[in-house]
């Protein structure tokens, strides 16, 4: 098989990537963080499996299978002793021996693997679980990105069907409470659990918070996990590192090999006798020597520094958009800021608008997803998306206030009839409004009677 078949077989980048619905600091964890992992665990897997990881020599020289004592002496654990250290049957201190065991060697790509799975797992969540908040985010900011490279016409007629698609999208999943004690109740429930408020406009937020939460516990959970695999304090590895490397304590290389990375290590093991006098067999004792623990100090200090990065950045990334969601300020100045821009804000009353677009209209979900396409195409493209959708919701505001409009004249008059007299003046018109624009032919009345009273 060729080389270009054996790499067809990888995912590609835009793949394991998955679709861009989530912000950059994410995309470090599940897709830069995965194939780091994934790279250094075939590094490592190629060391074990292609060459030979562990090469043993029977001290006492009496034991010819060199073969059989590298294979056993790689499956189970060895030990490390320092150059002061005599060589000798250790078994006498059984809780020392297990101090000085390193028994992560075999499983260093299996727990590479694991860690991939871990940092893409929220991801993972989070693809399954968003399209719960009834939009299809995937599709929504594809097309967003798409916009920028076509023509003018064709960037505003994809923003335009964008903020219809997004219009009756966030007036479908609207729900309207009455004052009932059990509305009120069902509406403090939605605000608390996000699975089951779709309708109050906050599922996609909630959830996002979440995925964000599980990044955080990830990337934090990493050391603890890579303490209990390592048998040391991998927490402070790194650090270690740059302490000795700038102070010249010690050999950089000498000090890792001997406390974290042993290269050279002692078996012990029995090999049973036919007719032997012993049960146990005959023990030996061989040193042995670790070149895949060559590979693995170098990978676990770039990892280490990689981690703490990844840790950091989710952290600072996470209260950023805790404050950015949940803050309703933050979310009205961001709406502002494309409203201006499009010159949809010259008065007062533009502004109370604004904030009524913003808080009932848009909702938290709906800030999210200007958001998470601003994030993946440009500022641009959201400030023409908000512009859109800024004119949608104001037209549907001029025709639910004519309709209110009319609704009141038609209880004026089925109250008061055609008697001009009875029109009460709180009902009074402007003499250029038609108070009766939807009259049925039956009644027996003028449009002018209740302006002229």
């Amino acid at each position: 098989m060729s080389i270009g078949g054996l790499l067809g077989g990888i995912p590609s980048l835009k793949k394991l990537q998955g679709a861009s619905n989530d912000d950059w600091v994410d995309r470090i964890n599940h897709v830069w963080t995965v194939y780091l992992d994934i790279i250094f665990a075939v590094i490592v897997s190629t060391s074990q499996f292609v060459g030979n990881p562990i090469h043993c020599w029977d001290l006492r020289g009496d034991f010819k299978n060199k073969d059989y004592a590298d294979s056993l002496c790689w499956i189970q654990n060895t030990y490390r002793v320092y150059d002061d250290e005599r060589v000798g049957h250790v078994n006498d201190n059984v809780e020392d021996l297990r101090d000085r065991e390193v028994t992560y060697y075999q499983w260093v790509p299996l727990i590479l693997l694991l860690q991939a799975f871990l940092y893409k797992f929220p991801n993972i969540m989070w693809r399954v679980f968003n399209g719960g908040s009834g939009i299809n985010m995937d599709k929504v900011v594809d097309m967003a990105d798409a916009t920028q490279l076509g023509s003018v016409e064709e960037r505003d007629k994809a923003v335009d069907l964008i903020a219809k698609y997004m219009d009756r999208w966030l007036m479908a999943s609207k729900r309207f409470y009455n004052k009932s004690p059990m509305n009120k109740a069902k509406r403090r429930f939605d605000q608390v659990i996000f699975c089951f408020n779709k309708r109050q406009g906050t599922y996609l937020t909630h959830f996002y918070i979440f995925i964000k939460v599980l990044y955080v516990i990830n990337a934090v959970s990493q050391f603890f996990i890579m303490n209990a695999f390592l048998s040391h304090d991998f927490g402070l590895y790194g650090y270690m590192v740059m302490k000795r490397a700038l102070t010249g304590e010690m050999d950089l290389g000498d000090w890792s090999r001997k406390t974290r990375f042993p290269q050279v290590t002692i078996c012990e093991f029995n090999i049973k006798a036919v007719g032997g006098a012993s049960a146990k067999g005959v023990h030996h004792t061989a040193q042995c020597v670790l070149p895949i623990n060559l590979f693995n100090e170098k990978l676990f200090i770039i990892l280490w520094f990689w981690m703490v990065l990844v840790a950091a950045v989710t952290c600072f990334n996470f209260m950023w958009w805790v404050y950015f969601l949940l803050i309703k300020k933050s979310q009205y100045r961001h709406v502002r800021t494309y409203l201006k821009v499009n010159g949809s804000i010259q008065s007062k009353e533009d502004k109370t608008h604004a904030n009524q677009f913003t808080n009932e209209y848009l909702r938290n979900d709906g800030v999210f997803v200007i958001r998470t396409i601003a994030k993946n195409s440009t500022d641009l493209i959201a400030a023409d998306l908000v512009g859109r959708m800024w004119s949608l919701y104001m037209d549907s505001r001029h025709k639910r206030s004519d309709t209110e409009l009319g609704h009141m004249q038609d209880a004026v008059l089925l109250k008061h009839g055609s008697n001009p007299a009875s029109c009460p003046p709180m009902y009074t018109f402007p003499e250029n409004v038609n108070p009766f624009p939807n009259k049925n032919k039956g009644n027996s009345f003028s449009e002018g009677q209740c302006v002229k009273n």
